[in-house]
């Protein structure tokens, strides 16, 4: 018998095993690899969007933009526009975006130890 835990306190919107939870949403919207990717890259400051696609290799620019929108719809990242000719846009981690790559640095440094793991895990799952 499976039982569910109870977090005692937890509103409904923090409960990502919740199909209705704002959690679950704000961590399908973050829980990719593009998204993982420009936080990485603008943990290290603030850059342009061409500089952003220039670090985040083989993303497009469609991917990119809606990325960055939803990032900053998510208020994890802040986007600057400076009234030149042509505008100059600039984008950088807000301060939930920064507590947030922490967690994304976490997730990198798990996949580099234990990537050889995982690479023979795949060579003999596909020996079958």
């Amino acid at each position: 018998m499976v039982t569910k835990r109870v977090l005692v306190g937890l509103p409904e919107d923090a409960d990502l095993r919740r199909a209705d939870s704002l959690a679950r949403e704000i961590f399908s919207d973050v829980a990719n690899k593009w998204a993982l990717l420009i936080i990485e890259a603008l943990g290290e400051g603030t850059l342009r969007f061409s500089e952003l696609r220039d670090e985040v290799e083989g993303v497009s620019h469609k991917m990119l933009t809606q990325n960055l929108r939803m990032l900053e719809r998510n208020g994890l990242v802040e986007r600057t526009v400076h009234p030149t000719v042509p505008p100059r846009v600039e984008y950088t981690l807000t301060g939930p975006g920064r507590a947030l790559r922490t967690a994304v640095d976490a997730i990198c440094g798990w996949t580099h130890e234990h990537l050889g793991h995982i690479e023979q895990a795949r060579e003999r799952f596909g020996d079958r």
